[in-house]
């Protein structure tokens, strides 16, 4: 897989090794210091009651001080292995991801797509960012699947790649559109409908405003990604990856592809014609799956094996040629599905030590001390600093929503607003913390470094988070219910 859309973790160089310590070590500091505040804070813990879908939440009025559980030697050194089993979907699904581009690859077909796709937008390729943007941000903000950027990523590498574009651009793409679109949560089941059925609001009310926010958050998202995407199609150099040397592998291997005068097109021959038909039909059934059958990582992954198998076998390749290219795809995204998992051990870790309801607690009696006026924002910031230990929408708002929502009430906020408040905050973390173990993979995926990411996204970050706050004061004013 690596001599299609090359390595996934790129080779690192003097300039990008020097000033920042490896991920590893980042997630393990970060390990580390989530077993120090097992020994700083008291222990803690909320009863849990039966929650909306059969899901399990707290009481958000049955806190209390425990002895605490201090993480010991042998806890650090299980909290990886520990994070890996509880991040198994996310690991699993990454390495289907690439197992199933792998064999898809071998059979022809992404060449055959990239050739055809290229050549249409030559002269005029930077308007496939928002073209690509839109639809992603739309499926993000309906169904509610960030993750949905891992599959994203291998099939729009190619081709942006060709157009003159770097791996930035690609994880830009992917993640900040469907970060657009599940923050912002228009009908989304997993941030929006958890939230409103928790705090005891109408089910997808208030759809006025959460549409004018997914409209600015996609305008903000598709703005930056194409003045930084410009820049680098104008001049390569300057990209923030310009000194990685598999960017330059790359863009070697794909520029014939988006020359105009391409005289001599490949032809797909009629094993890749059924082999391409097989593929839509599974795709159509993937998307069925995941709108009307709930699927999710587990069943999404075990389509993708299905898919690799069926569509290898109706190109023509042999079962073990298919098998190793499973394996070429395993090796290829390995990085990415252990980040995955070392990034979850951090939660664990304060999970284990009894911890973690102890920082919720804390963080609502912050919030219930702000005057009146700033206390949406200040839910804002609250949901957006537990994002960093607990990456889930749907985790998130059955350990804080309980809380924020009769918060709420005695603060001045209504409901709606917290809910909202909830779901912007857990929405653009997702993409910051190195702790989100999808967002981590992702990245993994493009081969784009974390701290090459955030001198891409921070400036994004900082607008997001204005536009947020200043949403949530308007919601404030108007006592939005929806």
């Amino acid at each position: 897989m690596s001599e299609f859309w090359g390595p996934v973790q790129p080779r690192t160089t003097a300039s990008s090794q020097g000033h920042f310590p490896h991920i590893y070590v980042i997630l393990a500091a970060f390990i580390l210091l989530a077993g120090v505040s097992t020994w700083l804070l008291p222990g803690g813990q909320f009863e849990r009651v039966p929650g909306p879908d059969g899901r399990t939440m707290i009481d958000p009025a049955s806190f209390a001080y425990t002895a605490g559980n201090p993480a010991g030697p042998t806890d650090l050194m299980l909290a990886i292995p520990r994070g890996l089993v509880a991040a198994a979907p996310v690991v699993f699904f990454t390495f289907m991801i690439g197992g199933l581009f792998a064999v898809i690859r071998r059979t022809g077909l992404i060449e055959l797509g990239v050739g055809a796709l290229t050549r249409r937008f030559a002269g005029r390729g930077i308007w496939v960012v928002p073209a690509l943007m839109g639809p992603f941000a739309v499926v993000a903000t309906l169904i509610g699947t960030q993750e949905l950027s891992l599959v994203y990523v291998p099939v729009i590498m190619p081709l942006l790649i060709a157009l003159g574009f770097d791996s930035v651009v690609v994880a830009a793409v992917a993640l900040c559109a469907t970060t657009a679109g599940f923050s912002a949560g228009v009908l989304n089941p997993i941030n929006t409908g958890l939230g409103q059925q928790i705090a005891g609001v109408s089910l997808y009310s208030g759809l006025g405003l959460r549409l004018a926010t997914f409209v600015g958050f996609l305008t903000l998202a598709v703005a930056f990604t194409w003045r930084y995407a410009r820049q680098v199609q104008r001049a390569p150099d300057t990209g923030l990856l310009a000194d990685e040397p598999g960017e330059a592998d790359k863009r070697a291997r794909y520029a014939g592809l988006s020359t105009p005068n391409y005289d001599e097109p490949p032809r797909a021959t009629r094993r890749q014609k059924l082999a391409g038909g097989v593929l839509a039909l599974l795709a159509a059934l993937l998307v069925y799956g995941v709108l009307s059958l709930g699927w999710f990582m587990l069943e999404m992954s075990g389509l993708f094996i299905v898919i690799g198998v069926a569509v290898g076998v109706v190109a023509g390749l042999r079962l073990n040629v298919i098998a190793e290219s499973f394996n070429d795809g395993f090796r290829e995204v390995l990085v990415g599905a252990m980040i995955a998992g070392v990034a979850r051990a951090v939660a664990v870790v304060l999970e284990q030590g009894q911890v973690m309801d102890t920082l919720v607690h804390g963080l609502g009696t912050v919030v219930g001390e702000l005057p009146g006026f700033v206390s949406a924002v200040g839910m804002l910031l609250a949901q957006l600093g537990f994002n960093f230990v607990v990456p889930s929408g749907s985790g998130q708002a059955l350990v804080t929503m309980p809380i924020m929502a009769p918060l709420a009430d005695l603060v001045g906020v209504t409901r709606q607003t917290a809910v909202l408040a909830y779901q912007l905050g857990d929405g653009i973390g997702n993409i910051l913390y190195p702790t989100s173990g999808y967002f981590m993979a992702t990245l993994a995926l493009a081969g784009v470094p974390w701290q090459r990411w955030l001198r891409f996204f921070w400036p994004l970050f900082l607008a997001w988070v204005a536009l947020a706050m200043m949403i949530l004061v308007v919601a404030q004013g108007i006592g939005w219910t929806g």
